[in-house]
């Protein structure tokens, strides 16, 4: 006759403690996605390669500031910094975006992040949010280091520094564009595989195998297809949108009268990626 079974008080007790509800996971999750692209509170190998991008991107901001300060003149101002700089931020994207959504697919934790309270939205919003900020703030603090270069080195006093402003902050809505480009295609081919490699391979793919396709139509003999030739790549695609919106922006864009088409084509290439990227996640959600 098998013996009668036991229950074993061990302990376990309901957790009565405040319940923080969605707006505090997605703040969890995009504090983490911020340090996560920086590799803080990780492992020194993680800080490498972030911090040498950052290193890199500033140390070119000193030295433009530094030979302003010995010659009056600005080799790049704040719209051609960022464009200058976009190519090396590409690769910062590459490790980045895998590193945030990447990880969790091949982990396979999602199941457990879209259990109550949190939604798939959250979830997506927050590693978007975490990415943009991360590729702003690289292309903003070096431009601030610029901005502080001529703002300390003007010699017309306070109206010197107003109009080193005026530059910037149009600059940095500038940058946020880049940012919000890089986010949108980098986190949108990295949730389509769980391996790393291949997803920071894919999005350096997307950026530099389009830039060819520029340099075709522009020596085509219509006038039109120059000017339209920027479209075919996210990396002039937003120069066009920098030199229509920001007057005298000189980003070395041809556009003619065609800078409306370049913003509708950024907007919705931004618009797309991320409804992609929301589909992608409600089907992860669901399964």
């Amino acid at each position: 006759m098998p013996e009668p079974s036991v229950i074993h008080d061990i302990g376990y007790q309901r957790y009565t403690g405040p319940r923080l509800g969605r707006a505090a996971v997605f703040g969890a999750l995009y504090v983490h996605g911020i340090r996560a692209a920086y590799g803080l509170g990780r492992s020194a190998k993680a800080k490498i390669f972030p911090w040498l991008v950052f290193g890199i991107v500033a140390l070119v901001a000193v030295i433009l500031a530094a030979v302003r300060a010995q010659t009056g003149l600005l080799p790049l101002n704040y719209i051609q910094f960022s464009d200058a700089m976009s190519w090396l931020i590409i690769f910062f994207v590459a490790i980045v975006a895998p590193e945030l959504v990447s990880r969790d697919m091949k982990a396979g934790v999602l199941p457990l992040y879209f259990s109550r309270p949190l939604r798939s939205a959250d979830y997506l919003g927050a590693k978007v949010a975490a990415l943009v900020t991360a590729v702003w703030v690289l292309l903003a603090g070096p431009q601030l280091i610029l901005f502080l270069g001529g703002a300390f080195t003007t010699k017309t006093g306070m109206s010197g520094v107003w109009n080193e402003l005026g530059d910037l902050l149009p600059a940095w809505a500038y940058s946020l564009l880049w940012a919000l480009v890089f986010t949108g295609i980098g986190l949108l081919v990295a949730s389509l595989t769980g391996k790393r490699a291949f997803a920071a391979g894919g999005i350096v793919a997307v950026f530099l195998m389009t830039t060819p396709v520029v340099g075709v139509l522009s020596i085509l003999p219509s006038e039109t297809a120059q000017d339209l030739a920027g479209l075919a790549s996210p990396m002039t695609l937003v120069s066009g949108v920098g030199q229509w919106l920001i007057g005298g922006a000189n980003t070395g864009m041809i556009i003619g009268e065609f800078g409306p088409v370049y913003a509708i084509e950024a907007a919705t290439l931004i618009a797309t990626c991320l409804l992609l990227l929301l589909a992608r996640y409600r089907k992860v959600a669901s399964l």
